[in-house]
């Protein structure tokens, strides 16, 4: 009888008390915006899929690395230029802790391109790619292209935009910054680092970042060129 009646008091205490949430499954707070999911970016396969068919625009292939054979053709579609290559890092421009004399012998205090306000660019900090410089087997002058264009650089799985910041051997192709590599996941180092293959560098025709400097805006206008290119628009 005892326990009956501490069952019925213990049952009308439940009834009289105040509800309150269950803490077993607590709402979920909204999440910040940079936790949620990219659902509109532009994936890598998504502009690969763009890309299965190559129509040379160069005059001929160059090479990945000097003494190499000449495999690697430019090819071209209406909005954008691309090649699949290697990647070499480029050091060059303004000095600074992992880019300087002394961490590569072959470092240029110097770039292709400048900045808005006439500086020459950081590879530590912006990513940029490398063009060769004009020749009889391509000419980017001549294809939409430029100091301060749009590029996608891909590398397994993974996309990283960038700027058109320097230029290269003329009879050489694939290399990007210090920090494009090192977004890539690419190691980044000026003499052990790149890799042998498997980068794709997308440059989207008669676009420009303003100011140059600024890799926010690359992503920005990387990310617009990307969905439209992708989109077919």
């Amino acid at each position: 009888m005892r326990v009956q009646l501490l069952a019925l008091a213990a049952a009308g205490a439940a009834l009289l008390a105040p509800a309150t949430p269950s803490t077993a499954h607590p709402p979920k707070e909204p999440r910040s915006r940079q936790e949620r999911p990219a659902e509109d970016a532009v994936q890598a396969a998504d502009l690969l899929a763009k890309l299965r068919d190559c129509t040379p625009v160069s005059s001929g292939r160059y090479r990945t690395d000097a003494g190499r054979p000449r495999t690697i053709p430019v090819c071209g579609t209406r909005d954008a230029v691309f090649w699949t290559a290697d990647m070499d890092i480029d050091c060059d421009g303004r000095p600074g802790r992992r880019c300087n004399r002394r961490a590569d012998p072959y470092f240029a205090a110097s770039t292709a391109f400048q900045t808005s306000d006439g500086r020459h660019l950081n590879a530590e900090r912006l990513p940029y790619v490398v063009v060769p410089v004009p020749s009889r087997i391509w000419d980017y002058r001549e294809h939409g292209v430029r100091g301060g264009s749009v590029a996608a650089v891909i590398h397994r799985g993974r996309v990283q935009y960038a700027v058109v910041g320097d230029t290269g051997p003329r009879e050489v192709i694939g290399e990007a910054s210090y920090a494009a590599a090192r977004a890539l996941g690419i190691p980044p180092d000026p003499l052990s680092g790149g890799t042998d293959s498997g980068v794709t560098y997308i440059i989207f025709k008669d676009s420009q970042v303003s100011p140059l400097g600024s890799h926010a805006a690359a992503v920005a206008e990387g990310e617009r060129l990307a969905r439209r290119f992708v989109d077919g628009g």
